[in-house]
Parts: structure tokens; sequence; C-alpha cells
């Protein structure tokens, strides 16, 4: 075979098939390792490679002074304000009454351990306290219910106004302004029975005229109408709450056909339920303490407002205006009978302290309901 037939026959043989290359292989990712801590002196040493501890190491030590501890000192140091004011004005004084409410006690000497005999002092032996009791829980719940509402309904009646809304609103204000001493001899003598005005107006139009605070059947009335005339402070709450009820929820409820007295119950109270038990709840408190008006009013009708060195029992009428405050400064500070008087101071914080936690319990009972 020559060399050209060679190479025409190696030029028509099929050309041998080329490898592919070789698949890329990724580099391996390294990451950083995290830098050791300096190994801490006495401790176990640090695990190598950064990784987690061998089996069978010991615990790592706690750190000390580490933030949870941090964190509630922070919270204690913001709280110590008011902790020291809990403990100086409220924890150590009950503490005392608890304490002096067992012992005999003037104010002068030391006091003698007696036991139970105070208790059974004024539960047994002094037929004053239960007249205070219930005339302190009769002004509890009339008065306080009474303010509460014609608080209410004043401060609806204000809202409604379109002109003059600032006038009416300092008007009604003003009274609470008073000194509580001033307004109740300024009542006194308004409601006095013989040369009041008001008797002489209800005389002129036919209507019997009341004796007010001389009669013992009229003088807590006569208080509430006096709490009533200083109800600015509840009409200017009840008037931010009202204003502040959605204007929607009145038009959507007058579009499904709801009269005034539905919207007022079903919009309304839902909406000021809190303030109404803000109200109930501090006015029950405060009336628990009533002692100003009760005992200047029966010092005027007893016609002893100016004799200010003679010693006055209150209670005048008979008994009517006499309120467990009034028995506490009875007690205590005329007859020097503190024992006593920490009885019935504890008397009234517990009555205070149940009315306010039913009160906050069940305050469905007598408003709409959150849920």
């Amino acid at each position: 075979m020559s060399l050209a037939s060679a190479t025409r026959k190696g030029a028509g043989a099929t050309a041998p098939a080329a490898r592919p290359p070789p698949p890329h292989t990724p580099k391996p990712i390294t990451r950083p390792q995290p830098a050791r801590a300096p190994p801490v002196a006495g401790g176990p040493p640090p695990p190598r490679g950064g990784g987690a501890p061998p089996r069978g190491a010991p615990p790592p030590p706690p750190r000390r002074g580490g933030p949870p501890r941090r964190a509630a000192a922070r919270t204690l140091a913001f709280l110590s304000p008011w902790l020291i004011g809990f403990s100086v004005f409220f924890l150590y004084p009950l503490i005392s009454t608890i304490y002096f409410s067992f012992t005999k006690y003037n104010g002068f000497g030391s006091p003698t351990f007696t036991g139970l005999k105070n208790w059974d002092y004024v539960f047994n032996d002094l037929p004053a306290f239960w007249q205070g009791l219930r005339n302190t829980l009769w002004l509890v719940v009339v008065m306080v219910s009474l303010r509460v509402a014609f608080g209410l309904g004043i401060g609806m009646l204000i809202t409604k106004i379109k002109s003059g809304v600032g006038f009416f609103r300092t008007a009604f204000y003003l009274p609470y302004l008073a000194p509580p001493v001033a307004a109740t001899v300024a009542f006194a003598f308004l409601l006095n029975p013989g040369t009041g005005p008001v008797n002489h107006f209800l005389g002129e139009i036919g209507l019997p005229q009341p004796g007010w605070f001389a009669d013992p059947n009229w003088s807590k009335p006569a208080l509430t109408l006096l709490a009533m005339w200083g109800v600015g402070d509840l009409m200017v709450i009840f008037m931010a709450s009202l204003l502040d009820v959605p204007k929607e929820q009145y038009e959507a409820a007058e579009l499904d056909g709801a009269g005034p007295f539905q919207r007022f119950r079903y919009v309304t109270l839902p909406n000021i339920s809190p303030i109404i038990m803000f109200a109930v709840v501090t006015g029950v408190i405060q009336t628990m303490q009533y002692y100003t008006q009760a005992f200047v009013a029966g010092r005027v009708a007893a016609g002893n407002a100016g004799n200010s060195g003679q010693q006055f029992e209150p209670g005048y009428p008979n008994g009517s205006t006499w309120t467990l405050p009034q028995m506490v400064y009875n007690l205590g500070f005329q007859r020097f009978n503190y024992g006593a008087a920490c009885v019935v101071a504890l008397v009234l914080f517990v009555i205070s302290m149940a009315v306010t936690s039913v009160l906050m319990r069940r305050k469905s009972g007598f408003m709409a309901s959150d849920d």
C-alpha cells in the first residue's frame, strides 16, 4: 500500500471523540473561627476549636453581677421613692394602728397590752359606734349615688348646649372650689329653719318648711344637698368622657332606630363605664372619711359656731350627723383613748377595702360590662 492510499484511507475514517473536561469542583468555604476568650484564672480550660464543651465537662461557673441582677437593682432604684413613701405613710401607720388597738394608750405614757378589751368596748359598750356606722353607710349609699347621677346629668346637659358652654361650666365648677368650712357655714345659714331664704321661699309657694340641720330626719339630706352643690369635680370628668365617645356609634344607633334612652344605655354607658367606676370608688373612699362638713354643720346648727374654746360633742341633732371619722377624733383627741380610736379606724379601713373590692369585682351589677 502506497503512502497516498494510506493517507486517503486514514482521512476517510472517523476520528475518535474528544474527552469532556472534568467537572468544576467548588472550593470549600472556610468560615472564620470566633475569637477565643482568654482563660479565666481558676476556671476550666476553654474548648478547642470553638465548639461545644466535651461531654462530662463541668458546667461553667455562673457570672456574677449579670444582667438579671442589674435589671432588678435598676428597677428597685426606680421604685424606691414609692416604696419609701408607702412604708412611711401607709405601712408603718397601719401596723402601729393595729398594735395600739390591743393596748391601753393615752398618747403620753407607755402603751399597755390589754388584748381584746378595746374591741369589746367599742362593739358592746359604745352605742354611739353603731349609730355612727349607720350614718356613715347611709351617706355612702345615698350621697355617692346622687353625686354620681347628678354630676353625669350636668355633664350631659352642658355637652348638649350650643352656646355659653364656658359660662355654665364655670358656674357649676366654682362651688367645688369653695373651702369646705365656708361652704358648710353658708349652707347652714341658707337652710336656717327660721331665717333662711330657702324656707322663706318654700313658705311663699305653699310647700312644707323642713328643719334641715336642726331636724334629725333632715340633717343627712341637707348634707347630701351640700355635696351635690359641689359636684363640679365629677361634672368636669364626665364631660371629658362624654366628649370622647365616638360620634359614629351615635349615628349608627340612630340609623338603627335607637331612641335617646337606648343610645344612652347601649352607646354612652359602655364607653364611660370606667369613669363611672372611678367616680364611685373615689366617692366611697371620700365619704368614709366624711368629717368636716358634718362637724361644722352640727356645730352651727347647735349655736356653737362662735365658741371656739368650748368643747363640743359632735353629732347634733340627736346624733344624726355623727360619723365614724368624728368618733375617731372624739375618742383619740378629746378622750385620749387611743386604743378605742384605733379600733374604729381599723373598722373604717376594712369597710372601705371591702366595699371597693366588691365594686371592682362586680361592676357589671350597676353598669355595662366591658365584654
